[in-house]
């Protein structure tokens, strides 16, 4: 699945939080909506336009891949289209939009570099697509919970320790 849906209501207010998984992704203008998603070596990229209020993010496994190898949602290029195409369809303007960046961990030891790969991907699109990246927090060997606002670009970072 390529969008996620709305889902979880916040008790006692209009506020709901939308859930991404890996290969997601998710723009809105609701002001009322924060999305969120948990990362270990896996990478999020926030995108936001502040002048109109929209914003989204997206959850890769892969900086690269054949087509075939694995769904394509799961690789960073495919799940950066998706992200700006669809803020593009909804009014956002690529000279207004900024990024922040999370996750890239290396969760398991020795095992393998892919976080650090994925950082490098999403560094090197975003500088390419001229998007500036005005905060990150990567690498390290813990996860985040993140929480976005995509109407104003507002982060909140939990770091989760390596069960």
């Amino acid at each position: 699945m390529s969008l996620s849906a709305p889902s979880q209501p916040i008790a006692g207010s209009e506020t709901f939080i939308s859930n991404v998984i890996l290969g997601e992704y998710r723009v809105t203008m609701d002001p009322n909506e924060i999305v969120t998603t948990v990362l270990g070596s896996c990478v999020a990229v926030c995108l936001y336009d502040n002048s109109i209020g929209i914003g989204g993010m997206n959850h890769f496994l892969l900086p690269e891949g054949q087509s075939g190898d694995l769904d394509d949602v799961v690789f960073g290029l495919h799940a950066m289209e998706l992200l700006i195409n669809e803020m593009l369809k909804q009014g956002a303007d690529k000279r207004r939009m900024e990024a922040k960046l999370f996750g890239g961990a290396q969760m398991i030891g020795g095992l393998s570099d892919i976080g650090e790969r994925n950082v490098a991907f999403a560094r090197e699109f975003l500088s390419d697509e001229r998007f500036p990246v005005v905060a990150e927090s990567v690498g390290g060997n813990m996860g985040r919970r993140i929480r976005f606002v995509p109407t104003t670009g507002s982060v909140m970072q939990k770091l989760v320790p390596a069960v």
